[in-house]
């Protein structure tokens, strides 16, 4: 596939869209853009995804001023994450944001793609051949502390979990991605907590500090009990009176009843979307999400 973007001899017209890939640090302007609209980022998340995939992250400028972005992040041969669709809210209703997508898409290839829409955007997506599998809510607010030790079973991750974290990961992702985990397990400002019984990893759960309050994600675990062992211990770690927010796919019943047992209430939702046949995974471990934006 040839780069996406100009050529090096070609300089954009005044007035044209140049679409290009990112680095790191200037993602970290459109990690604002989407703080400004309350989609609430982790505040280390750009450092952890950008080296999955460098190439994944799109920057659309015109007259030297960023005006748009998309990432579509490949974890895989199979599978791929689209997010971070935004247009700067001074050159909106432009055609900026599809001329963005369609430069960048081709980065997926053939792999089935991802995305979190929001309802309003549902029809637009189907007809870019996207396929609704569930909905995902975000539950928020200043969670109820049980106030007891937590059990036995939840310890912090050390360097000794990292490869059986990475392992159970991919049976809860459509993906191996065991350097993100390790890069997520381990940055600064997280709280990486795992659930182990009788020597067998059998949950793992991450709190980050956000634009606002604290995020968990991901959230796995064999069973209820476990999810809630590893959340109580986890909001343990964010100040008193921080609010928390996790997003829990549709399917997840016992995942919904945690948060709202623990005083969480449903902020809004999201629709999970694919463009074709995804990866096996066991959803059935899931009580959150890791990130909307990157999958």
């Amino acid at each position: 596939m040839p780069p996406i973007g100009n050529a090096p001899d070609h300089r954009p017209a005044a007035g044209e869209l140049a679409v290009t890939t990112a680095t790191s640090e200037e993602w970290q302007h459109v990690a604002q853009w989407a703080a400004d609209e309350e989609w609430n980022p982790g505040l280390g998340d750009t450092a952890c995804f950008h080296p999955t995939d460098p190439g994944g992250f799109f920057l659309g400028r015109r007259d030297g001023h960023l005006v748009s972005a998309v990432s579509i992040v490949n974890y895989s041969d199979a599978y791929a994450f689209l997010g971070y669709y935004l247009v700067h809210p001074d050159h909106r209703r432009q055609g900026l944001g599809l001329a963005t997508w369609r430069a960048a898409f081709p980065h997926a290839g053939v792999r089935t793609v991802g995305l979190d829409a929001v309802p309003a955007q549902e029809v637009t997506y189907r007809r870019a051949g996207f396929a609704p599998a569930h909905d995902t809510v975000r539950y928020g607010g200043r969670p109820l502390r049980p106030g007891t030790p937590p059990p036995a079973g939840v310890v912090p991750v050390t360097a000794a979990h990292l490869d059986a974290i990475a392992d159970y990961d991919r049976r809860c992702f459509p993906a191996d991605r065991r350097a993100f985990v390790t890069r997520w397990l381990t940055a600064p400002g997280h709280t990486a907590l795992a659930f182990v019984r009788d020597g067998t990893l059998t949950g793992y759960g991450v709190l980050r500090p956000a634009s606002t309050g604290h995020r968990i994600g991901p959230l796995f675990a064999d069973t209820t009990e476990a999810a809630e062992a590893l959340f109580d211990a986890l909001v343990a770690s964010a100040g008193p009176d921080d609010e928390v927010f996790l997003d829990v796919p549709g399917p997840r019943h016992s995942a919904h009843a945690l948060a709202e047992v623990r005083g969480l209430t449903a902020r809004s939702h999201t629709i999970r979307m694919y463009t074709g046949p995804v990866p096996p995974a066991e959803q059935e471990r899931t009580f959150a999400v890791t990130s909307l934006e990157l999958g």
